[in-house]
């Protein structure tokens, strides 16, 4: 009998030879179709865990999470450029297919960040904020109503269209700000930020996703959170995942994963104030002083937010002398 994993990955591979066979990703009927069916077959909850496929599989994933990066920046340009087009865009977000989505998960963050942030941010960076920052829109307007947003995106096209969508608007144009950048280039201005946000496609595989942690974790200013989308079952065909085990120089404080038909995880971590002192035996052997790789335990917690989600608190094993 052809176990429910097996038809899964049957179903994805299937959808992803048609995908793949596509002239053009950028909006129209068939591609709509075809994605809106790979969303489909991923959201349901999933044991699966995607380290575990054969080669041939993760290759198809890899590819997947490419096209569909590239996908959603099609798709991103074409709403923003037709919102672009009213005289007031932020009155008609609604148009944009998975607005309902990022509202959800403008909450869902919202909610995270103040369990855990001890006052409101003065200000934020969005790192990868694409041609439709409905994130940092969202947080601003709905929730955060006094916190300036610096977004970084590294297309000076993406940035032009995200700023003609809030230039009309009298508040949301003074505290929605855009720099052309590669985070990688940005170093001492992130110390000004007190919560980094950092978009789910920034870093399409791991190497690139742990280059660019590793980056926020030298820069950072002490204590300041990062907030990391993540994806997790078969919703890991379409994003990349982030092991909390990958974010050294900080504590994770937590995991959430929605149930629902917001398809990102979201992972919350403080940077340690300082270099988490090494056992005695490792300083003996000349490693110095340097920050220990987190020890994930998982336990299960409520989500005031929806009573199907799932909550890991991490919790870091503390390695002191």
């Amino acid at each position: 009998m052809v176990s429910q994993e097996e038809l899964l990955i049957e179903k994805v591979c299937e959808l992803y030879e048609q995908i793949s066979r596509l002239e053009s990703l950028k909006p129209c009927k068939n591609v709509d179709m075809l994605f809106t069916q790979l969303v489909l077959t991923c959201i349901p909850p999933s044991p699966i865990d995607v380290t575990n496929l054969n080669t041939t599989v993760q290759d198809i994933r890899s590819n997947l999470i490419r096209i569909c990066g590239e996908a959603e920046g099609h798709l991103e340009t074409h709403y923003s450029t037709i919102l672009g087009s009213y005289d007031n865009p932020l009155d008609h977000l609604n148009i944009f297919p998975y607005y309902t989505n990022y509202l959800k998960l403008g909450l869902l963050e919202y909610t995270i960040l103040s369990q855990h942030c001890t006052h409101v941010p003065s200000k934020i960076a969005f790192v990868g904020s694409g041609p439709l920052p409905l994130t940092s829109i969202v947080l601003a307007s709905n929730h955060l109503p006094a916190t300036i947003f610096h977004n970084y995106d590294l297309d000076p096209l993406a940035n032009s269209n995200a700023m003609r969508l809030v230039s009309c608007d009298p508040d949301l144009s003074k505290r929605m700000l855009f720099h052309t950048n590669d985070i990688l280039d940005v170093s001492n201005a992130l110390k000004d930020y007190e919560v980094v946000y950092l978009a789910a496609l920034v870093g399409m595989d791991k190497e690139g996703k742990n280059r660019i942690i590793d980056h926020l974790a030298k820069h950072m200013a002490p204590g300041a959170l990062l907030m990391l989308r993540s994806a997790h079952g078969a919703r890991a065909f379409l994003y990349p995942v982030v092991d909390p085990c990958d974010l050294r120089g900080f504590e994770v404080l937590s995991v959430f994963h929605p149930t629902d038909e917001v398809i990102n995880s979201v992972v919350i971590a403080r940077k340690y104030p300082m270099p988490m002192p090494m056992p005695m035996h490792s300083l003996e052997q000349g490693l110095g002083s340097m920050i220990l790789p987190n020890k994930c335990s998982e336990i299960q917690a409520f989500n005031p937010l929806n009573h199907g989600n799932m909550i890991e608190e991490l919790t870091i094993e503390e390695q002191l002398l």
